[in-house]
């Protein structure tokens, strides 16, 4: 039998990298990205084809952790929302076709780019240009956009008074994360926030939406990619690294909306700028 392309070791790591920065305004894709790199299993030169799309595909469909972590933290909202589909709940049915207006953009456009992404964007140098725009985007919005809407009289908007057209904007800035490293939550929590809610409420929203997307994702992975992750990854590391993703995801996403009602995006803008910094002298582009 061949020996896996990742150990159960690369799959641990592999699934802390994962269930960390998914909902983190950092990128998870351009950490696993660069994870993938600094391990050794992106390494064109000693992988077949084969090899290096089971590995693309691993990164891809360990979000499922992640996706599992959020359903159970907000099954409260799930819950109503599945009550909303079945025309027992307003705000739910409500809150339902935000989040489907707020993905369809990222899907179509996801679905006409995908082989574009893979063949120039899913590279180290591609992300770290992404991780450093990004990170120069959340502190120059921190500094001068939420000082001014801090002044606005008019309060916030919450989920459930959301309008159509402000999920369809939060959906238009989510085609700007399918440049791998500019980072999906990122740009649904600020664009979530010019659409006038508050950053934790922007950060709800955020992982609510990111549900449909991670989840078409990882089964549009798992269907085509399917047989080259049994046959090159195999089910122990599958395993071991969904598992851990959920479990880190589940800590990471607790801890964000308490960090984000008190200090805000720029502390990831500054961590981005300074862990391109350190790769691009550790790796290069």
């Amino acid at each position: 039998m061949e020996q896996p392309v990742i150990s159960g070791l690369d799959s641990f790591i592999l699934g802390i990298v994962e269930g960390i920065t998914e909902y983190l305004p950092v990128s998870s894709t351009g950490h696993l990205v660069v994870s993938s790199h600094l391990l050794g299993l992106s390494d064109s030169a000693n992988r077949t084809a084969d090899q290096l799309s089971a590995i693309q595909a691993y990164e891809i469909v360990i979000q499922a952790g992640a996706i599992l972590a959020v359903l159970f933290l907000y099954k409260k909202a799930i819950l109503e929302i599945i009550a909303g589909i079945l025309g027992k709940n307003p705000n739910g049915r409500k809150l339902f076709f935000n989040i489907l207006i707020a993905c369809i953009p990222a899907l179509a456009v996801g679905f006409v780019l995908k082989n574009f992404i893979k063949e120039h964007l899913q590279f180290t140098g591609p992300v770290l240009i992404a991780m450093v725009l990004g990170g120069i985007l959340m502190i120059v919005f921190e500094r001068f956009f939420v000082k001014a809407d801090n002044a606005q009289i008019e309060p916030p908007v919450g989920l459930h008074e959301m309008t159509y057209k402000q999920a369809a904007f939060v959906g238009a800035m989510q085609c700007l994360a399918l440049w791998p490293g500019t980072s999906r939550s990122m740009v649904t929590i600020v664009g979530g926030m010019i659409a006038g809610l508050k950053r934790p409420m922007a950060a709800e929203f955020s992982f609510l939406v990111g549900l449909p997307i991670l989840l078409a994702a990882t089964a549009y992975k798992t269907l085509k990619d399917g047989p080259l992750l049994v046959q090159h990854v195999g089910a122990s590391s599958l395993a071991i690294g969904l598992v851990t993703s959920a479990v880190c995801a589940f800590f990471a996403v607790k801890w964000l909306v308490a960090f984000l009602n008190k200090r805000g995006l720029a502390f990831f803008g500054w961590y981005r700028l300074a862990f391109a910094l350190v790769i691009y002298f550790a790796v290069g582009l």
